[in-house]
């Protein structure tokens, strides 16, 4: 359940990491660069000094001879660390959620509303799943940009992650960032794009909250995936790059719909296309084997495709969009393709689920995906959740039953029964007359595989269990074929080793107890 993130396993360029000392004392990179005055340079890359951390990569990267590994290997030589890799800092990153498109692809579901406030999987709206996965990342700096039937997202943003509400979020916020007109020609535009809609706000980055901020993510609101972004700033700056751009492997029948691009073997975008057509696109195949992808799943998936997911360096995106193309209105059409050819702008491989909830069809497809056995994509992980407005609702009501929240059920028999929040019930089970309280926290499904796999028992009820006239206090953990009736019809009993009382003719299955495989009360 847990996402998964792996980044391009390319080569970082030479003479980031390592210096390589011989016996003789003279000191090279791992590639055969050889290091001026290594031991000043030995100075930690902290995210209060990244200028100056910038400066030494620089040196460390031009500063080469024409000393050769190999011969040092053979002389006897050895590696030791040069300069610590920098960690990442989500104090140090801002997020900008881009929500002002109209949404036409949508319509007519983006009628009345922005295109990140349409509700997706049953209680959530497009707008919680970059808010979720910055909030999972630990990112607390949080832009949205509206334009277009704003009303709706705005509430529902206010009402969700209002961060100043009686709750400590140290210097986090969300601002909504709403399309304005000012005074000057300039001003009486509204946004002309995605990359004209940063430009106009851009201001927002000379502001004190936001002076620490080292990079900038571009994030869009209408994508369906869990990501932890961290992963995502951590590779943009091991790898000094101006720009990183996430992109997914992708087939024939979609690339076009999307930005494509081309790398080299240290993972540089040496070329990006914007939605080629024709021979344009047939020119954007390429071996996605680069990428770690098997032969088989690559020849199926011979483009790498742009999420609309970047990072920037603040002084690069404010750069680029101050001096370098003010007229250019558009982040994948136009800003990426011109910096490639002058910045260093890296790829970074998403390899899990991301859908772009752009239009009906894939809208359709992708809510009906949550239902499957198993989803390539679900809400429920304990460990990175994803949050919504509290609604503060009753449970469901299902013919003669309650079901709560969270609760997974499958093709089980429920009749005059309250199942209680985060409850699992398996296949084949059948409950009547049964007051089920449910669970203080989720086993993942790899713990309840492991379980099962030691002949253990995970909390819930498991399959082909038949109960009746029962309560089952939180946490408890019923196993497969278990027959529950009290069918000798006793009154009061106490068999607590195990794991249940019967208090007058009612059997209580305690808390956190355990009913092991096939027994019959």
């Amino acid at each position: 359940m847990a996402s998964c993130c792996p980044t391009m396993k390319f080569q970082r360029p030479f003479g980031l990491n390592r210096k390589v000392v011989s016996d003789s004392g003279r000191v090279s990179s791992f590639w055969g660069a050889e290091v001026v005055k290594a031991n000043h340079l030995k100075a930690q890359w902290t995210s209060e000094d990244s200028d100056k951390a910038h400066s030494l990569f620089l040196l460390l990267r031009i500063a080469v001879s024409k000393c050769r590994i190999l011969d040092l290997i053979k002389a006897g030589g050895y590696c030791e660390p040069l300069l610590r890799t920098p960690r990442a800092d989500p104090k140090n990153v801002a997020s900008i959620i881009l929500g002002g498109g109209a949404g036409t692809r949508l319509f007519p579901l983006t009628s009345k509303r922005a295109k990140p406030a349409v509700p997706i999987g049953g209680c959530y709206r497009l707008i919680d799943i970059p808010m979720s996965n910055c909030i999972n990342s630990g990112i607390r700096k949080i832009f949205i940009l509206t334009q277009f039937n704003s009303f709706s997202l705005n509430r529902h943003l206010s009402r969700t992650y209002n961060f100043g509400n009686g709750v400590n979020f140290g210097d986090g916020f969300v601002e909504v960032l709403a399309a304005t007109q000012t005074s000057g020609d300039a001003g009486k535009k509204w946004f002309q794009g995605t990359a004209d809609a940063v430009r106009q706000f851009i201001w927002v980055f000379e502001d004190a909250k936001t002076k620490n901020v080292e990079h900038v993510l571009i994030l869009s609101g209408d994508h369906l995936y869990r990501m932890d972004y961290m992963n995502f700033v951590q590779k943009h700056i091991e790898s000094n790059a101006d720009i990183t751009v996430s992109c997914v492997p992708m087939d024939e029948s979609r690339a076009s719909d999307y930005g494509l691009l081309k790398i080299d073997e240290s993972g540089q975008i040496i070329q990006f296309s914007e939605k080629p057509k024709g021979d344009d696109l047939k020119a954007m195949q390429v071996d996605t084997t680069v990428l770690g992808l098997p032969p088989k799943e690559a020849a199926e998936l011979p483009y790498i495709a742009s999420m609309g997911v970047y990072v920037f360096r603040k002084e690069v995106l404010l750069k680029l969009l101050r001096s370098s193309y003010p007229t250019s209105n558009d982040f994948g059409s136009e800003i990426i393709p011109l910096a490639v050819k002058e910045h260093n702008v890296q790829a970074f491989l998403f390899n899990d689920y991301w859908e772009d909830i752009g239009t009906i069809g894939s809208f359709f497809d992708a809510n009906l995906a949550l239902t499957e056995q198993p989803p390539k994509f679900q809400f429920y992980d304990p460990k990175t959740p994803f949050f919504t407005s509290p609604r503060f609702l009753p449970p469901t009501k299902i013919l003669d039953s309650i079901v709560s929240h969270g609760c997974f059920l499958r093709e089980c028999s429920v009749q005059h029964s309250i199942v209680g929040i985060r409850s699992r019930v398996e296949s084949g089970v059948e409950l009547q007359d049964t007051m089920m309280m449910g669970a203080d926290f989720y086993q993942t499904e790899a713990e309840i595989a492991s379980l099962l796999a030691e002949g253990k028992v995970p909390i819930g009820v498991g399959e082909n269990t038949k109960i009746r006239n029962c309560i089952i206090d939180k946490n408890a953990k019923i196993g497969k074929n278990v027959f529950i009736a009290n069918a000798d019809g006793v009154e009061e009993g106490d068999r607590q080793v195990e794991g249940f009382y019967i208090r007058s003719g009612i059997t209580v299955v305690l808390k956190n107890a355990t009913i092991r495989d096939g027994l019959h009360l």
